[in-house]
């Protein structure tokens, strides 16, 4: 697993920063991904997860005005990248 931060050039008129996590693990197939941020979803066995973590995620990002960007190559792992608007202290 990789975990970066960086400050990310304005997108749109906010300026962001953006914390990445990565890793190499077997990607998440392009017909799931519409589903990995919903509630109970999982592609675990039953009893090995509850599939609120990413749901979890989103909603708190959200409601600090941020978004989530998925990256994954089946086989060759995934990337999530969190973006968030840096507000000015004050």
């Amino acid at each position: 697993m990789t975990l970066a931060m960086r400050q990310q050039p304005e997108q749109g008129f906010t300026p962001y920063i953006c914390f990445s996590v990565s890793d190499n693990g077997v990607g998440i197939p392009e017909e799931q991904k519409p589903l990995i941020f919903e509630p109970f979803f999982t592609t675990k066995e039953v009893g090995q997860g509850t599939g609120l973590g990413l749901s979890y995620v989103l909603g708190i990002v959200q409601k600090h005005h941020g978004h989530i960007e998925v990256d994954s190559v089946p086989g060759s792992g995934c990337t999530f990248s969190v973006f968030l608007p840096i507000r000015a202290s004050g």
